[in-house]
């Protein structure tokens, strides 16, 4: 057991930030899984497991604070449900550098939502209360598709979708920031919770592992919620930036030239 003592700091890190930005914490607990050599279904479950208890904890706290749009999160997480089954099937039967190049497409995909967040922060003005029950057709089509992708993405890599829900929620709904980033917690309560389901009947988490890791995420997203009530999130952001594109270097020089 001492020895996978140093997951608990790592999952604290993790909820941490997935907490503040609405990221998930796999952005972090992946990427240093798989560089030291952890099988990538391993790390991806794993992930989800930590996710799951930073969810929880985010969630109870930014309740508390009543930031929480439960209906539109509800729908949104039931519509990505079915995604979260299909990307615990594929990612396992993925060659790892197949998974290390993806992951690396990831982690630029981040790296933009967090300079676009930035951007959204400063600019956001919305008071309103969205909905998905006066959406168009169309408009409602798109955004099951993105929650199904938002759910597929999350339980293939082991990540939160708040890459995907945040600016859904933002930019496509008409919500306040401020809003969509603790309501994109609760939507991972559900999708992490699916995804950890299916990867344990695909035989693939470590649970003892996992739970190390999950300690310090429950920690970690209390501490971030609170944080995030008067933080300023410039320099994390510029700090975060910077770990996951030299992270995702990392992934892609994995990838095209098999590192280890």
């Amino acid at each position: 057991m001492l020895e996978h003592l140093w997951l608990i700091p790592l999952g604290f890190a993790a909820g941490l930030l997935g907490s503040m930005t609405g990221l998930g914490g796999g952005i972090i607990t992946v990427p240093v899984m798989v560089f030291l050599g952890f099988p990538h279904t391993l790390a991806a479950s794993n992930s989800l497991l930590a996710t799951f208890s930073n969810a929880v904890a985010s969630t109870m706290s930014y309740a508390r604070q009543r930031r929480i749009e439960y209906k539109l999160g509800l729908k949104l997480a039931l519509l990505s449900l079915p995604g979260t089954i299909v990307g615990a099937i594929v990612t396992t039967d993925l060659a790892h550098e197949i998974f290390r190049f993806l992951f690396g497409i990831v982690l630029v995909v981040s790296a933009a939502y967090l300079i676009i967040r930035g951007r959204l922060v400063r600019q956001d003005k919305s008071k309103g209360r969205p909905a998905l029950d006066h959406l168009s057709g169309l408009w409602m089509v798109f955004v099951a598709a993105t929650s199904f992708f938002a759910g597929l993405t999350s339980s293939f890599f082991g990540i939160g979708g708040g890459i995907i829900f945040v600016p859904l929620m933002v930019a496509g709904l008409g919500m306040a920031i401020k809003q969509a980033a603790p309501t994109s917690q609760m939507i991972l309560l559900f999708v992490s919770m699916s995804g950890i389901m299916v990867h344990g009947l695909l035989g693939n988490p470590d649970l003892l592992q996992a739970s190390f890791m999950a300690l310090g995420a429950f920690a970690g997203g209390i501490v971030g919620a609170k944080l995030s009530v008067e933080a300023r999130e410039r320099n994390l952001r510029i700090l975060t930036c910077g770990v996951i594109v030299v992270a995702a270097a990392k992934m892609f020089y994995d990838a095209l030239w098999g590192g280890s």
